[in-house]
């Protein structure tokens, strides 16, 4: 097996200098990608299902290393004939392993929506394909995504993403997925009950709404201000039979959160709005106690306010995961 930062870094000293396309470089990494192509496609573990940690850093290096590197080294001349062979090698493994998450995830979204699969169920399922443990200790300074994402992402049945259709106001701010490992954290530091009710304020395509789901079991509301990703999250829970899961087209301001228990923020707004939306969650704290867990940069917002308690974490940072409770 050739080591892929073996390859990167050959790759990376014959791109920095346009004058080694045609020296020695050049053949070295030729050579390297030849022997990682022909070590793939020996590596009868790859095309097992169960491996599919595996599988998604094959497609990952084939995509953004291998064939991008050789189309850099086939610009501007004519490719010789295997360099063209490499990229054609390359393309075919990649479909090959694409082809064998896409019979996973058909298999594994039927699996759901015909047994349930929620719960501890759900997460023994997903721990059979992607290792758990990964950068389960590791806070980046920005959203980091990893194969727990992609694995994620291949359960919805809808890869392309709609276009919003509403402009946001000022003070709202871009949908951005909540990486995966987040969700997961989510349901360790903050353990629910089956009656508790759990609300995605700024749900997007629904993808955090329907994990929480998924992992706990409990009933999950979404608030989604824009229509098109309303109506796919919607359409991504029908698919996976999930009757728990409900997504509601509305301002967050305007939302009714009188049932809810848990109220879950990626920063989907800040200023006024998150301070009008706060006070109205205050009301409801005001009959139970009720828990609000924040990621990103409004959790210094929600921190200011009086009314609640941060339990985690004990270091202040917008990219840990922060849970409050109502005093």
């Amino acid at each position: 097996m050739i080591w892929q930062g073996s390859l990167t870094g050959t790759m990376t000293a014959v791109f920095m200098n346009d004058d080694n396309h045609e020296g020695g470089n050049a053949v070295q990494a030729i050579a390297e990608i030849a022997a990682y192509i022909g070590s793939l496609e020996e590596d009868t573990a790859l095309y097992e299902e169960k491996n599919f940690d595996k599988r998604a850093e094959a497609i990952d290096f084939i995509e953004f290393q291998v064939i991008d590197q050789v189309d850099e080294l086939c610009a501007g001349t004519m490719p010789p004939d295997q360099l063209v062979q490499l990229k054609q090698r390359g393309v075919t493994i990649k479909s090959m392993l694409e082809a064998i998450d896409r019979g996973l995830f058909q298999r594994l979204r039927a699996a759901i929506r015909t047994t349930g699969h929620t719960g501890a169920a759900f997460k023994n399922l997903v721990a059979t394909y992607v290792d758990l443990r990964a950068n389960r200790n590791e806070y980046p300074e920005d959203v980091g995504y990893d194969n727990l994402d992609i694995f994620i992402n291949g359960l919805s049945p809808f890869q392309t993403i709609p276009e919003p259709t509403r402009d946001l106001d000022p003070e709202m701010v871009h949908y951005q997925k909540t990486p995966a490992r987040i969700i997961f954290e989510l349901i360790e530091k903050c353990p629910v009950r089956k009656d508790d009710v759990f609300f995605d304020v700024g749900a997007g395509l629904g993808q955090a709404a329907i994990l929480v789901n998924l992992l706990a079991g409990i009933t999950v509301k979404g608030i989604e201000f824009e229509p098109a990703f309303c109506a796919y999250a919607r359409a991504c829970a029908a698919d996976l039979n999930l009757p728990g899961v409900t997504f509601i087209n509305a301002d967050a301001r305007q939302a009714d959160y009188s049932d809810g228990t848990i109220f879950f923020m990626f920063t989907p707004f800040k200023g006024e709005i998150m301070l009008e939306v706060l006070s109205m969650l205050r009301k409801v704290s005001l009959s139970k106690q009720i828990r609000i867990v924040t990621y990103g940069p409004c959790t210094a917002q929600v921190a200011l306010q009086c009314w609640l308690k941060m339990n985690a974490p004990e270091e202040d940072h917008p990219y840990h995961l922060a849970v409050f409770k109502s005093r």
